[in-house]
């Protein structure tokens, strides 16, 4: 864990984590949208929002954001459910 001059107040940290929450594909939803770069990318991006606001990693919150930019960019998709 990386220690910032930032302090994020909890307000902060909650929307955050709310936000988070709201945009991750649930599992119901997980075959409407695993192959969606926008939807993928955007959960990526607010995993990234909250570890950043509660001091995650570095390597951490680049991988996320990489990762992101790998869907935006459409050369990655999901390889689908092994059961299927």
């Amino acid at each position: 864990m990386n220690k910032r001059n930032t302090e994020w107040t909890k307000k902060a940290k909650d929307i955050s984590t709310d936000l988070h929450n709201e945009i991750t594909i649930k599992n119901e939803e997980w075959h409407i949208f695993r192959n969606n770069p926008q939807r993928r990318s955007a959960e990526l991006l607010t995993a990234a929002i909250v570890q950043l606001l509660r001091n995650g990693s570095n390597k951490e919150v680049l991988e996320k954001i990489e990762l992101s930019l790998r869907w935006l960019k459409n050369e990655i998709k999901d390889p689908g459910c092994s059961g299927h």
